[in-house]
């Protein structure tokens, strides 16, 4: 049976959040973005105000998935740092109020750019739009999680074996065809995970330039959004899940610089974009580059896959595009093979 995500109960949300959101005041209506394709996100217009709700969606979902108070705490926590986030407003875990958890934080007002070639911008806003990403993903890696009361947002060490099996697993519980190509990456993987160097630090998982808000007028990031990925991990990773962008094709479902001259663009390599990210933060090199890269490849048809399925069963928040993005699956998996 397909489950409406676009819909919530307008009248107990605004109940609701008249007793518990200081200074809200209904009624309110609720718009369901059409983009994204995990967490069901709202822009909620009130007589208080513009805000911003993020929920599960509903139905049958995979273990450890959509945990949207885990996105709602890692927020919080980051507010005071250099990590420019959406101000978090309240949580709500009562799955009575509108069928499942949600929470509200604030509307940022700006940009979002979908198009990593950046075609609206000049070329000297382009390079500061990739600095500002630089810099905040940095800034992120250097937080202490202790000092944000995140020491216990994840587990300590081990991190690439650990999302291995977890998203071998997610992609085992979500597939639907057999597919060579990742049964091959997911081998090679197995046996190719680089010795735990120590490293541990609060990664974001999804990060990508279209999960950003910039400013109106200046290229100027405001808040990195969609967390729900977040957790205590190897800084790697997300340094080298951004660099796939610069692998993929520009013409691709998931546009990416693939082809793209990216100096007369502004834009830079991806060399300079990773020696960029290693001055902030203080190393020389990364090892093991290409294992990094081949591992996201692999994580995201995993994710996608996962998408696809959601879409199949009547989950998905936009069924018709999650559908469309399984057809990435494969393209995913054999670049995977290609880099192992």
């Amino acid at each position: 049976m397909s489950i409406d995500v676009k819909s919530i109960d307008e009248a107990a949300l605004a109940r609701w959040l008249e007793q518990n959101l200081v200074g809200f005041r209904g009624p309110l209506k609720a718009k369901k973005f059409g983009d994204g394709q995990s967490n069901p996100t709202y822009l909620i217009e009130a007589a208080s105000g513009a805000y911003v709700l993020r929920r599960k969606p509903p139905g049958v979902l995979l273990k450890s998935a959509h945990a949207v108070d885990r996105e709602f705490r890692v927020q919080r926590a980051l507010v005071g740092t250099q990590v420019p986030v959406a101000r978090m407003e309240v949580l709500c875990e009562d799955d009575s109020v509108l069928g499942t958890a949600f929470y509200v934080m604030e509307r940022v007002d700006g940009r979002i750019f979908w198009n990593p070639a950046l075609p609206d911008l000049t070329s000297a806003d382009r390079a500061k739009v990739y600095d500002e990403m630089n810099k905040a993903l940095a800034a992120l890696h250097m937080v202490d999680p202790a000092s944000v009361g995140l020491a216990d947002f994840g587990r300590s060490g081990s991190y690439f074996e650990r999302q291995f099996k977890r998203w071998t697993d997610q992609y085992r519980a979500s597939e639907t065809e057999v597919l060579p190509a990742m049964d091959k990456v997911i081998g090679w993987l197995s046996h190719n995970v680089p010795p735990d160097d120590g490293r541990v630090s609060i990664v974001h998982g999804d990060y990508r330039l279209d999960n950003m808000i910039f400013h109106p007028n200046e290229p100027r990031l405001l808040a990195v959004l969609d967390w729900e990925l977040s957790t205590l991990g190897h800084p790697f990773a997300d340094i080298s899940y951004q660099c796939m962008q610069w692998r993929t094709d520009s013409a691709g479902i998931f546009t990416g610089l693939g082809g793209l001259d990216r100096k007369a663009l502004g834009i830079p390599t991806e060399e300079e974009y990773v020696a960029a990210y290693c001055e902030r933060i203080g190393v020389s090199s990364i090892p093991n580059w290409d294992f990094y890269i081949a591992f996201n490849f692999f994580r995201l048809a995993a994710i996608i896959q996962g998408v696809k399925k959601r879409a199949l069963d009547g989950n998905g928040s936009n069924p018709e595009r999650g559908i469309a993005m399984g057809e990435m699956v494969p393209v995913l998996a054999e670049a995977a093979l290609a880099l192992v």
